[in-house]
């Protein structure tokens, strides 16, 4: 995601490749309702009435963010939000757990810096 200024709402754009196509389909069909990443310093100033600006190839929509909040690890996510509105293609929460772990270098960036998550 990169902040773009606007007015006092930013615009925050989400590149997804074509292999998560699943991904996509799922926000579109407003089923995947909480989009989520490392909590990196460069998600830190996502605040709620932001726009989600999603782009996957020649494919771009936006969302606006309804809700934004920090959680220290995908345990208290998964506490908080039943994995399906995260991941509504995983089978199990295990599954989804396992899809976060499965990004290279995510394991270690969530530990450090927890999860952000955004409901769009």
């Amino acid at each position: 995601m990169n902040g773009m200024e606007g007015n006092t709402k930013k615009k925050w754009v989400l590149r997804l490749r074509a292999s998560d196509a699943a991904t996509i389909q799922a926000i579109k069909a407003r089923k995947k309702i909480v989009e989520t990443r490392a909590a990196t310093a460069k998600y830190r100033d996502v605040k709620k009435g932001d726009t989600l600006v999603i782009v996957c190839g020649k494919q771009r929509f936006e969302r606006t963010i309804k809700t934004a909040r920090h959680f220290k690890s995908i345990a208290a996510l998964f506490k908080a939000v039943p994995y399906k509105k995260i991941m509504p293609y995983a089978a199990t929460a295990a599954e989804a757990r396992a899809t976060y772990y499965g990004y290279p270098g995510y394991r270690e960036k969530l530990k450090k810096y927890g999860v952000f998550a955004s409901w769009i």
